[in-house]
């Protein structure tokens, strides 16, 4: 795995107009949080950082953060647990980390990438459908792949590929149920056509019933009879 290094200080700016004026002098906040350990309020540089962005996926690869002044002046090696945005402007506000263990296992989501024209779409006119975007998977942080291919070149319609179907590399596990599908070649969706009419059938229009009109000399259906009057005291 290629190694990510990224430069901090600690911080002391707390609350918000420190920290406003941390962000316009080109810094930004962020924490490392380690197990059984204190967090560690740290400022990284914004520009190093929206670098490494573009570079990397970040949210699964080692980073190396070297903390100046810090007394233990080691590496620390730390995955990204959290990158907050503006939700306007969209820039990056805050940064959360995790120190961990190169030693111990972690659970990290890692996305699927489909490889190929699969016959079912090529052949057959069917859909690939990409039911699992990611698969959660436990390793050493430095196995963690970047992505999990799939070759889809051989499915036809109908075909699905499950997570037990794929081949992991070695030391990862995956952890999601083995019969859970990862991507199916689905039928073309059919048209249904608009029902025909039978030939002789007139359409017909629905009975309208009017009021019917008094014809003069024409006899008249006796009125209802009404209430009668009550009795004078």
């Amino acid at each position: 795995m290629e190694e990510i290094l990224l430069e901090a200080e600690l911080r002391e700016e707390k609350g918000r107009a420190k920290v406003k004026d941390l962000k316009q002098a080109g810094f930004l906040p962020a924490v490392v949080y380690s197990r059984g350990k204190p967090s560690l309020p740290i400022k990284l540089s914004k520009s190093a950082l929206i670098k490494l962005v573009h570079q990397y996926r970040l949210e699964n690869s080692i980073i190396n953060l070297k903390i100046k002044d810090d007394k233990k002046a080691k590496l620390r090696p730390c995955l990204i647990k959290e990158i907050q945005y503006d939700p306007v402007h969209e820039d990056i506000i805050h940064v959360d980390l995790n120190e961990v263990s190169l030693t111990e296992a972690i659970k990290v989501n890692v996305p699927v990438e489909a490889k190929g024209e699969a016959a079912g779409v090529k052949q057959e006119g069917g859909s690939l459908e990409h039911i699992l975007w990611e698969i959660e998977v436990e390793c050493l942080p430095t196995n963690i792949p970047k992505n999990i291919e799939v070759d889809v070149s051989a499915l036809k319609m109908g075909d699905a590929i499950h997570v037990k179907d794929i081949v992991f590399p070695s030391g990862v596990k995956p952890l999601n149920d083995p019969a859970a599908i990862v991507l199916h070649i689905a039928a073309p969706m059919k048209e249904e056509a608009p029902a025909e009419a039978v030939e002789g059938e007139e359409k017909q229009e629905p009975e309208v019933i009017k009021e019917k009109k008094e014809v003069p000399g024409e006899a008249q259906p006796p009125e209802e009879p009404k209430e009668k009057e009550k009795e004078k005291k």
